[in-house]
């Protein structure tokens, strides 16, 4: 995977089996809350695209349309 994407850094953060409940994760809940965001968008819902080109293409147009929400 880093051959392929040089400038991608990928980090496992594991939860603390000493701390009982809730416990925030750093930088988790950012990509979670993307996620989500993403999932209103009905056609990222599922994995409908056959090519990998096709299913960035429709994540930039669901980012490109909430920033365009949030400055109207």
């Amino acid at each position: 995977m880093q051959t392929r994407h040089p400038k991608l850094v990928v980090e496992v953060v594991k939860r603390l089996a000493e701390v009982p409940g809730f416990h925030l994760l750093p930088k988790r809940w950012v990509v979670e809350r993307t996620f989500g965001w993403l999932m209103h968008c009905r056609r990222l819902v599922r994995d409908h695209e056959q090519t990998v080109a096709s299913a960035a293409g429709w994540i930039y147009l669901a980012m490109i349309r909430l920033m365009l929400r949030r400055l109207a």
